[in-house]
């Protein structure tokens, strides 16, 4: 385990990796004045680097070389934090050349430690086009090293961190497109690097990487394998097999799913997911809480964007009861802000989900939901499908999709035409409302449908002020639209059967609606271990604030305890 004091501590030879990085090959003597400022430079930032963490860099390197993975997994999740919030809250951490005099300039460790030096800089500072530029090169120089070696390299990383390495991956990716464009935004000397480097985070080489790394590791046919009851290891290939390159592809087929969603191919992406069943709750996706949360945040989301709010509310509600249920596992964790802001999310897209095609979930998400969202919900039920609700979906949309980009960047050349060119947020959330149109009739006839068992074509017509013709077609929309493809397996996602979404139903006898409601019977038992927690929990919270009372009343009374205290004692 990491300790702040070491026996050993590792001294680099700066003079070596000052020559290395100034690129000399033979000195003039010319040149002697520059190297000479160039090692004291190096000397000088070596010194700046704070005593502490020049130990936590030194372990932590020896702990990657030695693929030590549990120290490695509590540097990288509890230190790296701690250390960062310590000494590196507003600026970034030590440049990469003056590390290189900590660690005998090891070239996979600095390409390691340049890929939280920059992602550092992505999560607390404002990353400059040239760091945007050398992070993507600092990508390209770790998977090539992974994918273009002879064979499977010494490696090993905790499993948070590979999953950590993919999704900044695509994170980044996401980032320089919406940077690129913004092309107002951008001065003349950024358009003409932007015209000159259109290379950098390009879609296809982004796509290369993930595809690259699945195939490598032969995930998919492992999956493929295992769920068949057949030989993995002879599946996996001599590269599968290494934890390394099995995790790696793992998490690239989830990051796939993401890049298809924020491109807006919705079917692709849940069909990228055909060997991941969804319903193995020992599946490998479990082992990292982020990669749990986010798979099911973007099935749920491609689902809802397709029409099928049922399973959408399915995959939702899984999810959402998973991390209430460990909520207080994960405080401590760096991902704790990560997974809550993903949950709130997903909470709107609920609650989107649920005005749109009423149906029955879970009591305590339900009662989240209206806690959280209770106004929006009534304004969608109220509002008839009116500018009202549309204005409350594109609110609760817009706060909750993902962040969506174009594949391609904008023409540099006709910047007018860039400027003018829709958002692709706003082409989704068209592309959304148009949809959500023909759906917000539901939650409006349904709320008057549940008041009565036989109705009058005639007199519901007169409740909602429209025609009595015009309501025999939103009736028929409504019963085409309670019927939609349901999952009926965790591991085929696209397909699915037909079947009614809602526990109301009608048939229409010429004037007549004759209405049938199923009814659940309550859980009681649910109901009342919840409340009971309630209630332990307010005691708790009274009890609490009694002793805070008598310890605030003892200091008054110079640290001696009230006499009704002692007594009751």
């Amino acid at each position: 385990m990491y300790q702040e004091n070491y026996e050993d501590e590792f001294v680099g030879n700066i003079d070596v990796v000052a020559d290395t990085y100034a690129n000399v090959n033979e000195i003039e003597e010319g040149d002697l004045e520059d190297e000479e400022l160039l090692l004291q430079q190096a000397q000088a930032g070596v010194q700046s680097i704070p005593e502490q963490v020049r130990r936590f860099l030194g372990h932590f390197h020896r702990n990657v070389k030695n693929s030590t993975v549990n120290d490695l997994s509590y540097n990288y999740e509890n230190q790296f934090v701690r250390l960062s919030d310590k000494y590196y809250a507003k600026t970034p951490w030590p440049e990469p050349q003056f590390v290189a005099a900590l660690v005998g300039d090891d070239g996979l460790f600095l390409t390691l430690y340049r890929e939280l030096y920059y992602r550092h800089i992505y999560s607390r500072l404002h990353p400059s086009l040239e760091t945007r530029f050398r992070s993507f090169e600092n990508y390209c120089d770790l998977f090539n090293y992974i994918l273009n070696s002879d064979g499977p390299i010494e490696l090993e990383l905790p499993n948070q961190w590979l999953w950590d390495i993919v999704d900044e991956f695509i994170y980044q990716f996401q980032s320089y497109c919406t940077h690129r464009s913004r092309v107002s935004k951008r001065t003349p000397e950024e358009i003409e690097l932007l015209k000159d480097n259109s290379q950098v985070w390009n879609t296809y080489s982004v796509l290369n990487v993930l595809y690259s790394l699945i195939q490598k590791s032969n995930i998919n046919q492992q999956l493929l394998v295992s769920r068949e009851g057949g030989d993995v290891i002879e599946a996996a290939g001599e590269f599968g097999t290494r934890p390394l390159y099995k995790m790696l592809g793992y998490f690239s087929i989830i990051g796939l799913v993401r890049v298809h969603c924020m491109l807006g191919d919705y079917t692709l992406a849940l069909q990228t997911l055909e060997n991941i069943d969804l319903g193995n709750s020992r599946g490998l996706f479990t082992r990292v809480t982020a990669c749990h949360v986010t798979i099911y945040y973007y099935v749920g989301f491609a689902y809802m964007m397709m029409g099928r709010y049922a399973d959408a509310m399915q995959a939702f509600v899984h999810i959402l009861t998973f991390v209430t249920r460990t909520k207080h596992y994960h405080q401590r964790s760096h991902q704790y802000d990560t997974v809550n802001k993903k949950a709130e999310q997903m909470y709107a897209l609920l609650a989107i989900s649920v005005s749109l095609s009423p149906s029955r979930v879970d009591e305590l998400i339900q009662t989240q939901v209206r806690e959280k969202y209770g106004d929006q919900l009534h304004k969608l039920q109220r509002s008839g499908g009116g500018d009202e609700a549309i204005s409350v979906l594109t609110e609760l949309y817009r706060y909750a999709c993902p962040k969506f980009i174009m594949p391609n960047p904008p023409n540099y050349d006709e910047l007018e035409a860039a400027v003018e060119a829709m958002e692709p947020q706003d082409y989704q959330l068209k592309c959304f409302l148009r949809e959500a149109r023909l759906q917000l009739v539901v939650p409006t006839l349904r709320s008057f449908l549940k008041l009565y068992n036989t109705m009058g074509l005639e007199q519901l017509s007169t409740f909602l002020d429209i025609d009595a013709a015009e309501l025999r077609n939103q009736l028929m929309v409504y019963k085409q639209r309670c019927r939609q493809v349901r999952c009926t397996s965790g591991a085929d996602l696209l397909n699915g059967e037909i079947t009614p979404t809602t526990d109301l139903d009608f048939a229409l006898q010429d004037n007549l609606i004759i209405i049938a409601e199923s009814r659940v019977g309550r859980r009681y038992a649910d109901w009342f271990i919840r409340n009971a927690n309630k209630m332990q929990d307010l005691v708790n919270n009274l009890e609490n604030r009694q002793k805070a009372a008598i310890a605030g009343t003892g200091k008054a009374n110079g640290g001696k305890t009230p006499a009704t205290t002692t007594a009751a004692a």
